[in-house]
């Protein structure tokens, strides 16, 4: 995939910064993110003390890590939350930083919306010293689902062929993979299902809009919504209600967890230097009368 697509990058800055006015209306995500990494954090059993936070947001996550003691860098793609951290202004896929200039990276929310994501993971491995610890959050696939189911019937009612309204998402086990070919030791995925209801789907925009979530894809994607359109994704949000008139939405937040390789890490046995047999160990055993 090209370095510039899917996403406008210029688009994902003008969003974030349009975000960053009305962040604390919708945190809510953002912060449960934190506070999972932050507990993952605190189950290694080594300090750290140079730490890069990508997806600077509100500051939540660069206040915890300074009250854990830690020295931090943040950097986002927008200005605003630029500023406001006192951070470094990038995108993700062009990190400015140095070879071995943290013990720790932490990314929250920004890395489903990179056009390059093995190329931002491999820069962020680079970025961390041997036995550096690499800790992130983003939505993977399954997220949004009534989203989705609304802005299909949006397409349909105007009879057009479907457009790519909603960003392409990724699971766990290509997740994993990526960390594997970026060079990370140790990975591991996991997966939490948030559920969140909304009174309408303009809830729904709203909290999308103030975490920077809406689309930014290239090309027709963006093309509005006739009143046809709209009415018609209004509608199949709505047909999803439970009896109290809300609809649950589905956000599936995906944690990354890797090591910059270090000769001191546990490695895998070399394939076949086992001493006994699988076989062997599998097979039923009887017990003896004695």
């Amino acid at each position: 995939m090209s370095a510039d697509k899917p996403f406008d990058r210029q688009l994902r800055r003008l969003r974030r910064d349009r975000a960053a006015r009305t962040f604390a209306n919708a945190d809510y995500l953002h912060r449960r993110a934190v506070h999972e990494l932050l507990a993952r954090l605190d189950l290694v059993k080594r300090d750290f003390n140079d730490a890069l936070v990508l997806g600077s947001a509100n500051g939540f996550a660069a206040e915890a890590l300074r009250a854990r003691g830690l020295s931090v860098v943040s950097a986002d793609a927008g200005l605003a939350f630029t500023r406001a951290s006192r951070g470094i202004q990038c995108d993700e896929d062009r990190l400015p930083f140095a070879e071995g200039a943290f013990d720790l990276v932490l990314s929250v929310g920004v890395l489903d919306s990179v056009n390059d994501l093995p190329g931002a993971l491999t820069l962020i491995r680079r970025a961390l010293r041997p036995d550096g610890l690499f800790l992130a959050a983003f939505a993977g696939a399954g997220s949004l689902p009534r989203l989705r189911s609304a802005m299909a019937a949006a397409e349909a009612a105007e009879g057009d062929a479907a457009a790519p309204r909603i960003h392409p998402q990724i699971d766990a086990r290509a997740a994993g993979d990526l960390l594997q070919r970026a060079g990370f030791a140790l990975p591991v995925v996991d997966r939490d299902t948030v559920e969140v209801r909304f009174s309408s789907l303009s809830g729904l925009i709203a909290d999308l809009r103030a975490m920077a979530g809406t689309n930014i894809l290239q090309g027709r994607s963006r093309r509005p919504l006739t009143r046809y359109g709209l009415a018609a994704a209004y509608a199949s949000f709505a047909s999803e209600a439970e009896p109290d008139g809300k609809t649950a939405e589905l956000f599936d937040i995906l944690y990354l967890i890797g090591w910059a390789p270090s000769p001191d890490q546990p490695r895998p046995a070399r394939r076949g230097s086992a001493t006994a047999s699988l076989a062997e160990a599998l097979k039923p055993r009887v017990a003896e009368n004695r």
